[in-house]
Order: C-alpha cells, then sequence, then structure tokens
C-alpha cells in the first residue's frame, strides 16, 4: 500500500471525517423517522423495524459484493480503485438513494422507501469500507487508532445532532409540535433533498480535494470453505425480507422466518467454527476460533446498539413509560445516542500521551462534559431538559466502570456487558424514569464495545488480519436483524417484555470477553496487552 509513514496529513483527515459524521446522523436519524413511518403507514412494529433492516442489511450486501469480487479476481477491488474514488462513488450512490426517497414518500409505497434506504446504505458501506483505511493511511500506522478515534467522535456528534435536527425538520420547534400522522410530506422531501445535496457537495469536495492517492495491488489470499457460510447468512438475511409473501404462501405465523433468521445466522457460524477447528486449510482467517466468536459478538454489538434505540419510539409512547407523541421523543433519542458519545469521548483518553493521574482526572471530567453537551444541544433546540439531569447518575456508573476495567479489552468488555444485562433486566422490572433511563443507558454500556471485541476478535491472526476484519464489517448485519426480532416479540407479547432480547445480547457480549480471553491465552497471547482501535 502506498502510505506515507512520516508526512502528516491534517487537511486531508478532516476532510474525510466528514463522512462519518453522515453515518452516525442518518443512522441515528432512524430513531425518530421510524416512529414517524409507522403513525404514517400505519404499520405494525416489526414492519417499522424493517427501515433498520434494510439501512443494515446495505453494509452487509454491499460488503458482501466485494468481498465476493474481490475473490474472483484475486484483488482486493476497492484498494486498486483507489479510497479517494471509492468515498465519493458512495457519496454519490447515497445522493441517489436520497433523491429517490422523495418520489417513495409520495407514492406512499412502503416498498419503495425501502427500496431507497437499501441505495442510501449501499453507498454508506462503500464510504465506511475505503473511508477507515483511508484514515489509517493518512500518517503513521501507530497513531493509526488515534486518528479513528477522532473520526468516531465526528460520527458520535452526527449521532447527537441527527435526531435533533430531523425532529424539527418534521415536527416543527418546540413551541409548534405536530402528531406524526399529520406530518407535511413537503418536511420529509426537503429533508432528503438537503441531504442529497449534502452528499454531492461533499462529493465534489473531495473530487477538488488534494488529497493523497492511497491504492494497492496486493494479490488476496482465498479462503474457499468461507464462500458457503456466507452465501447461507445471506439467505437468511433475505428469509426476514419473504417473511410476508412466506407466511401468505404457508399459512405459517411470520415470526417463525424471523426467528429461523436469526437461528439459521448462529448455527452457520458456529458450525464453521467446529468444522474449522478440525481442518484450517482454506478457511483463512475463519480458522481462528476467536475471530468466529468475535464476529458473532459484532453481529450481536451492533444489533443491541440499533434495537434499543429502534423499538424505544414504541416504548415511549406507552402510557407506563410517558405516553409521548413522535414529536416529543427526539431529547430521548438523542440522549441514547449520547450515551455513546459519552462513553467514546471518554475512552479516546488513553490514546493521548498523558501522565496517569492527568487521565484519571480527564476520565471522571470528560464523561460530565460530553453529558453536558448533549443537554446543550437539546436545550438550544428548544427543548425541555430538565427530566434529563438525573441521568448524570448513569453516567457516574460509566466512569466507576472506566476506572475498573483500567483499558484492559477483556476486563472492560466484560464489565461493560454485565452492567448493560443488569440495565436491561432493571428496565424490565420498572417502568416510568427509572425503566425509560435505564433502557438507554444501553448506549453508555455500548458505546466501548466495538474496539475491544475489534481487538480481542483479530488478535493472533497475522496475514489474515485483513480478511478477519473485512469479515468483522460485514457481521454489521446484526443491526439488520435483531431490530426486527425485538419487532415481532413486540407485536406478540409487547414493547416492554421485547426488550428480553438486549439482555440476551448484552449477556453474550460478556461471555465473548471470557471466552476470548481463555482462546488467546491458549494461544500465547497477551490479552492485557491488545491496542482497541477506534469505535464504530
Amino acid at each position: 500500500m502506498e502510505q506515507n509513514k512520516t508526512k502528516s496529513y491534517g487537511s486531508a483527515l478532516y476532510t474525510i471525517i466528514t463522512v462519518f459524521f453522515f453515518w452516525g446522523f442518518l443512522a441515528a436519524s432512524n430513531g425518530i423517522f421510524i416512529p414517524f413511518c409507522k403513525a404514517h403507514f400505519h404499520l405494525t412494529q416489526f414492519e417499522s423495524q424493517l427501515i433498520d433492516f434494510t439501512f443494515y442489511g446495505g453494509y452487509f450486501i454491499g460488503s458482501l459484493v466485494l468481498y465476493f469480487a474481490s475473490q474472483a479476481t484475486k484483488v482486493d477491488i476497492l484498494n486498486k480503485l483507489g479510497y479517494k474514488n471509492g468515498i465519493i462513488y458512495g457519496l454519490i450512490l447515497s445522493a441517489v438513494g436520497a433523491l429517490i426517497m422523495v418520489p417513495a414518500i409520495n407514492s406512499g409505497s412502503f416498498g419503495f422507501i425501502l427500496g431507497s434506504f437499501f441505495i442510501i446504505a449501499l453507498g454508506f458501506s462503500l464510504q465506511q469500507t475505503a473511508a477507515n483505511p483511508f484514515v489509517i493511511a493518512l500518517g503513521s500506522p501507530e497513531t493509526g487508532s488515534n486518528r479513528l478515534n477522532l473520526a468516531g467522535g465526528v460520527n458520535n456528534f452526527g449521532t447527537l445532532l441527527g435526531p435533533v435536527i430531523v425532529s424539527i425538520v418534521l415536527f416543527g420547534s418546540a413551541s409548534k409540535l405536530i402528531p406524526a400522522a399529520d406530518v407535511n410530506i413537503t418536511s420529509v422531501n426537503n429533508l432528503y433533498f438537503i441531504l442529497a445535496g449534502l452528499y454531492i457537495a461533499v462529493a465534489i469536495f473531495f473530487w477538488i480535494s488534494n488529497l493523497p492517492k492511497v491504492t494497492s495491488d496486493e494479490k488476496i489470499e482465498a479462503g474457499t470453505k468461507t464462500n458457503l457460510p456466507l452465501l447461507v447468512i445471506f439467505v437468511a438475511f433475505c428469509l426476514i425480507l419473504a417473511a410476508g409473501p412466506l407466511t401468505q404462501a404457508t399459512g405459517l405465523p411470520r415470526s417463525y422466518f424471523v426467528y429461523a433468521s436469526l437461528a439459521i445466522i448462529l448455527i452457520t457460524l458456529i458450525a464453521s467454527l467446529s468444522a474449522s477447528s478440525k481442518s484450517n486449510e482454506g478457511w483463512g482467517a475463519m480458522h481462528y476460533p476467536q475471530l468466529i466468536y468475535g464476529m458473532i459478538a459484532i453481529f450481536t454489538y451492533v444489533g443491541v446498539e440499533v434495537t434499543i434505540q429502534s423499538n424505544m419510539g414504541a416504548l415511549l409512547k406507552t402510557p407506563e413509560f410517558g405516553g409521548f407523541k413522535e414529536s416529543e421523543i427526539a431529547p430521548y433519542i438523542s440522549l441514547y445516542w449520547g450515551s455513546l458519545m459519552i462513553g467514546r469521548w471518554t475512552g479516546a483518553i488513553s490514546v493521548f500521551n498523558l501522565s496517569k493521574s492527568i487521565k484519571q482526572v480527564l476520565t471522571v471530567i470528560v464523561p460530565l462534559f460530553a453529558f453536558g453537551v448533549v443537554l446543550l444541544v437539546n436545550y438550544l433546540s428548544g427543548k425541555d431538559v430538565s427530566n434529563l439531569y438525573i441521568y448524570v447518575v448513569c453516567v457516574a456508573v460509566l466512569i466507576v466502570g472506566f476506572f475498573i476495567g483500567q483499558e484492559k479489552p477483556v476486563r472492560t468488555l466484560t464489565i461493560f456487558g454485565i452492567l448493560g444485562a443488569l440495565a436491561m433486566i432493571v428496565g424490565l422490572m420498572t417502568t416510568g424514569r427509572v425503566g425509560l433511563f435505564a433502557f438507554i443507558s444501553g448506549g453508555l454500556c455500548c458505546s466501548i464495545m466495538w474496539p475491544s471485541i475489534f481487538a480481542l476478535a483479530i488478535a493472533g491472526l497475522g496475514k489474515y488480519t485483513s480478511q478477519g476484519s473485512a469479515f468483522l464489517i460485514m457481521m454489521i448485519l446484526g443491526g439488520s436483524i435483531i431490530p426486527p426480532v425485538q419487532g415481532i416479540l413486540a407485536d406478540t407479547s409487547g414493547i416492554h417484555l421485547s426488550y428480553v432480547i438486549p439482555v440476551i445480547c448484552f449477556a453474550y457480549l460478556a461471555f465473548f470477553a471470557w471466552k476470548a480471553g481463555f482462546e488467546l491465552k491458549k494461544q500465547g497471547i497477551d490479552v492485557d496487552n491488545l491496542e482497541a482501535g477506534g469505535g464504530h
């Protein structure tokens, strides 16, 4: 790879991380757009979760297509094309999807809307696959995680602003809120015209920017035995999309196909783990158990991060949790995504060369400051934030967790996995603000999981590290599968009880921390000195 290890490309870095903002902005905005679509198009909770299904499914399909194309040519196509061009093409593709969204909304066809979301996500997939290694390539590899953490912070700022801005565009100012079903379609059209214009403007900015050329003609090692599991996972993904027609054709409940999809994915990965342990030939990176356990962990982590907030709109509408209108939920969705920002800003302290005492002081100050930023953004948007003050108790628990974790991936992931499961249990056993803030605090627990999972999953992979990283990125698919699973459970057993799904997810993540540490120790790897990279 053409990479300058001594020169620092400051302006180029700041140019590239603008796309990180868009990923966060639109992903978090789904928490506002989902309840709008549910009310406007009279959808079930499961149907409303198909927005996240297509959005995160686009990431999976895009990564899968690139992987198989690269396998066929034995050259990493995106690297050969160039990361700069990859980002430009991805932005243009997302702009096309945003423009198609306008006639989709006007047509009243929910399927048309899902197709538009899919195109936007395909563009995001191309951008993300190009931007992450591009950020690492802009300088010394030793400081690559620092740059990714900076990019992750920009991503989190997008997740904080997204729900607030989209809520204002759709529902008006705080002084004039209107029900979701009465939102003027012109407001929705304007939102996507603005997004399309921004994507095109940034694409032009990238095109005229003097960014360094980063390409690679490196041959990739084929892992022929991995093709079948990936194809089976693709079929399982399609099974949820076909759940409606299959229900009509067979008479079986839709839930059967949704749960079957999840089961097929998990069984396929577990079967691959068993088969690869008997013979490593042809399995490539999947020969390493920590990777497959890590693929399930990334699948679970992204799934739980997304499903908590995607179903929160429906939860907030219930009398037990406040009976909020769609136009009133933005501060809580913003607080959830802001919780991820709070944790990631705190986690970024470790990348700076500071004394131990300074780090300890900042570990207290930074999360409280970040919480203040969340409150300020919502206050400036005209929202009443007084009900959010008590959430500082949850932030205090996060601070204690960081001190106990001591920047060690196994310990950190175990602590926050257990805390996440306990928070969800508290939410299940209570209602009102206690239950609501317990569920929202899942964002704090999720905030530091990506780098810990990634570090443990790719440790010891050697020449298969790049391939292993690609497989982990594919498992963002969890954000596509787990929300509909919770949605179907909400339709059959109630939205409150459906939050048992996040309990199971957090419990697995705590198990993965222990299991990965056990497997790595067997391979002679010091699990206490792994470097955790940037966050998702």
